[in-house]
């Protein structure tokens, strides 16, 4: 029953560490996620921009593996290329360093002391603070958390040097059986350090987070459960375990994305290898840097300095495989692609939700979904050009190219379906009120998108039923409908650009206005010419029906084109804002 408490125990300090850094990283990116974003995706032109990029989100949101995952997404969504890709990645490596210094340092400072008043603070503003006041109360609480958490697993894991100086026989043995146990594994040379490698590789997979298993590895460390040497093997058996988050998380994603998983994994297994041939002269090396601390430094608050060491070791190891092998990205990202063979013949691919089990990173999973409505914009393109193509060649069998419509038209569907399901499950979780505006309105933009190519599929089909009964347009009624398709062209191509970049200036928005009025005032006089002809014609009644039907969906396509450009302004122009919803 005691085993059971203290196993308990364990748990409970480890829960109030992980769910503290869960506060405190969704409170950070609702407080400073778009720039976040921004910065994933634009300030990583190079690998060594990626690798500051990495480090500088990593240690706001205390995750690794939630970097890696975001990662993973950007590469599936396009955003990032492989080789970028890379580059954050290692840079994320060392960012969720920091970990082990603030559980070093929580001894040194008696940080946990400060926990309460710092939850205290956050409290008030979390709940009578609105937008990013209220996400400044939930860092801060978060904050506090993890701090109360470091702490009270510091307590719980007992001082085994204590538990052999006691003078309670049960408490005595209990730690001379422990003691025996890591005799038993320990001093044994590379042997022992592949076995608490492998210990480190399935801790970080049981608790998925390397922040979490990088504090149990110190905190019993401290405690004096193992030695420098052990805790070092645990930290690189941990690099190796947080790759798993992202590889899990590159299932059924783009080819690019399951090779970022890759690097992720080839990366840390390769600093792993060479820090083993080279693993007892870099502790050696270690030991000599942290003896060069002052000793008042080194071990107030604490009966060694190994959490220190171990913060140096971790951090060092790190920037160490960077410099190694940032000079070989290239050669890594040539190598996973080979690893992993490119998707071919497939349709186009599903949008998949990608998150981290620990952390909700909805905030972050936007550019993604922006992603897919610009893919979206590009299918309707698509189906209009080939619509044209049937448009323009009444005299050839084009059913190959209306089958491949009709792909691209379902195509269309099961992406608008996938993005809206997405984006609520974006929206499930508590946004900021910037964000959930954008949520919001992209699921409007997806809706539009979705008409659009479900109107250009009707022309095909009102195209393909004028073939087939062998009616055919006079010269007017073709240079009429050939006018209005080019409008339409000009249509598409303007949306496209609104949904690309931060969004559509003013001159893009007065652009969709007026394509707009012109299709809607070409369309009325182009109908008003077929009803003349109707009337002045004999036996072209049905004929001039099916041109005014085409008018009639080529202004379709103006209207909801109009609705997505305003719809996307008005992400960006706020102080333009109306009631888009009505």
């Amino acid at each position: 029953m005691d085993t059971l408490v203290f196993v308990l125990k364990i748990l409970g300090s480890l829960g109030v560490f992980l769910y503290g850094m869960k506060v405190m990283s969704e409170g950070m990116q609702r407080t400073a996620g778009e720039r976040m974003r921004r910065i994933l995706a634009t300030m990583t032109g190079n690998r060594f921009t990626g690798v500051v990029t990495g480090v500088a989100t990593t240690g706001l949101i205390q995750s690794s593996s939630a970097t890696t995952v975001m990662v993973v997404s950007f590469v599936s969504a396009g955003l990032l290329t492989l080789t970028e890709s890379i580059g954050v990645i290692m840079g994320a490596n060392l960012g969720t360093t920091l970990t082990a210094w603030i559980i070093a340092l929580v001894g040194k400072f008696s940080l946990a002391d400060l926990a309460l008043p710092i939850i205290g603070v956050g409290l008030p503003l979390f709940f009578a603070g609105r937008n990013k006041w209220r996400s400044v109360g939930e860092i801060l609480i978060g904050f506090g958390l993890i701090f109360y958490g470091l702490s009270l697993l510091k307590d719980t894991v007992p001082d085994l040097r204590s538990m052999l100086a006691s003078t309670d026989m049960e408490t005595k043995d209990q730690a001379e059986s422990i003691r025996k146990f890591i005799l038993q594994v320990s001093g044994k040379g590379y042997f022992s350090v592949l076995i608490f490698l492998t210990l480190g590789v399935f801790l970080t997979i049981f608790v998925q987070s390397s922040s979490a298993a990088m504090a149990i590895t110190v905190t019993i460390t401290l405690q004096g459960w193992i030695g420098f040497h052990e805790s070092a093997a645990i930290v690189l058996g941990e690099n190796i375990g947080t790759t798993v988050t992202a590889w899990l998380a590159s299932i059924g994603a783009s080819a690019d994305a399951k090779r970022a998983a890759r690097a992720h994994l080839l990366f840390n297994v390769i600093g792993v290898v060479w820090m083993l041939i080279v693993f007892y002269p870099f502790t050696a090396g270690i030991n000599w840097l942290g003896d060069l601390l002052p000793e008042s430094f080194r071990t107030e608050k604490h009966d060694s300095d190994v959490g220190f060491k171990l913060a140096i070791f971790h951090s060092l190891f790190n920037l160490a495989n960077i410099l190694l092998l940032i000079g070989f990205v290239p050669q890594i990202a040539k190598l996973v692609t080979g690893w992993v063979e490119d998707d071919e013949g497939e349709r186009q691919p599903r949008l998949q939700f990608i998150s981290q089990s620990l952390l909700d990173v909805g905030e972050l999973n936007i550019p993604e979904a922006e992603s897919a409505t610009r893919e979206l914009a590009g299918i309707t393109r698509r189906m209009f050009d080939g619509y044209l193509n049937v448009l323009s060649n009444p005299d050839r069998d084009l059913s190959d190219e209306v089958n491949q419509l009709k792909k691209l038209e379902d195509d269309a569907d099961l992406l608008t379906h996938d993005i809206t399901d997405y984006l609520v499950r974006i929206s499930a979780a508590e946004l900021s009120t910037e964000n959930a505006r954008t949520v919001s309105r992209m699921v409007r933009i997806a809706a539009e998108l979705e008409e659009i190519s479900d109107v250009i599929y009707r022309l095909v089909q009102i195209t393909s039923r004028k073939y087939n009964k062998h009616r055919a347009f006079g010269e007017e009624a073709n240079t009429n409908v050939a006018d209005l398709a080019n409008v339409v062209v000009e249509v598409i191509r303007n949306y496209e650009a609104a949904l690309e970049g931060n969004g559509p200036d003013d001159e893009v928005l007065q652009r969709a206005i007026d394509l707009e009025q012109k299709t809607d005032r070409l369309r009325k006089a182009y109908n008003k010419a077929s009803m003349r002809r109707m009337a002045t014609e004999v036996n072209s009644v049905k004929t001039e029906m099916i041109t005014v039907e085409i008018h009639n969906q080529f202004e379709l396509i103006g209207n909801y084109a109009l609705s997505i450009v305003k719809t996307a302004h008005h992400l960006t122009h706020e102080e333009d804002e109306e009631d888009l919803m009505s």
